[in-house]
């Protein structure tokens, strides 16, 4: 079974090719700003280095939020258009699962934490002792701190926080939970999409793989534009006469 698995939800995208439950190709790309433009190259120069052909792909698997709304649209877009014209299954996973994937088997409580701007973070809390993680606490969008006393109030054991989010808090997090934070070493702050090819092997095994159509993006919030155009006044139209 080959898998292909790519993660967008930031501007350091991740791409993972996989036969049979062997990761044989991965890699990291900056597409700030230039994910139309890199991604699908960058899929078709992984294929290639595998010795894979588009049509040798069985599942296609992308995170599907939360993030940057302009990376989970195009990546979600790019593996459903793929697997239309092959007439092969999706499946989507949370980029915070995956990012807390980093730290599988841990028996210390994880917490990816992506900036989201807007002073506020994409977070949660993971248990990932076992090989697919286990939320503690949903993924959502809040305040940094608002979500920094969920913590608090759940528990007093250690936490690994590890994200572009934690980055930027860290200070606050230090603040706030002293000796309890744990801040992941540089490497770690950054989604892998190997992780994401175990999400796919978990959701083929449990009959959980879905239709293109059905791959849907986890935005969280809406989008800047969504929110203009509902604070835009109605705009009625004249009555005849």
């Amino acid at each position: 079974m080959n898998i292909l698995a790519i993660d967008t939800s930031t501007s350091l995208a991740s791409i993972a090719v996989a036969v049979d439950e062997q990761v044989v190709a991965e890699s990291l790309v900056n597409t700030n700003r230039t994910l139309s433009a890199r991604l699908v190259p960058e899929i078709e120069r992984l294929l290639a280095t595998a010795g894979l052909g588009i049509s040798d792909i069985d599942i296609f698997a992308s995170a599907t939020g939360p993030g940057s709304f302009t990376g989970i649209r195009g990546g979600v877009a790019t593996i459903q258009g793929l697997a239309l014209a092959l007439g092969k299954p999706c499946t989507g996973f949370s980029s915070l699962a995956m990012l807390a994937m980093n730290f599988s088997l841990a028996t210390t409580l994880v917490c990816p934490m992506l900036d989201a701007r807007k002073s506020e973070v994409y977070a949660a809390l993971y248990d990932c002792s076992a090989a697919i993680p286990s939320p503690r606490i949903n993924d959502c969008v809040l305040s940094p701190t608002a979500f920094l006393d969920q913590i608090v109030a759940m528990s007093r054991d250690k936490v690994i926080f590890a994200g572009d989010g934690a980055l930027r808090y860290h200070d606050l997090i230090a603040e706030r939970l002293g000796d309890q934070a744990i801040f992941a070493p540089f490497p770690s702050h950054n989604s892998h999409a190997a992780n994401g090819i175990t999400l796919a092997q978990h959701a083929f095994r449990h009959d959980e793989l879905k239709e293109p159509s059905q791959l849907l993006p986890v935005y969280l919030r809406a989008s800047d534009a969504e929110i203009n155009k509902s604070n835009l006044p109605a705009v009625h139209s004249a009555s005849p006469t």
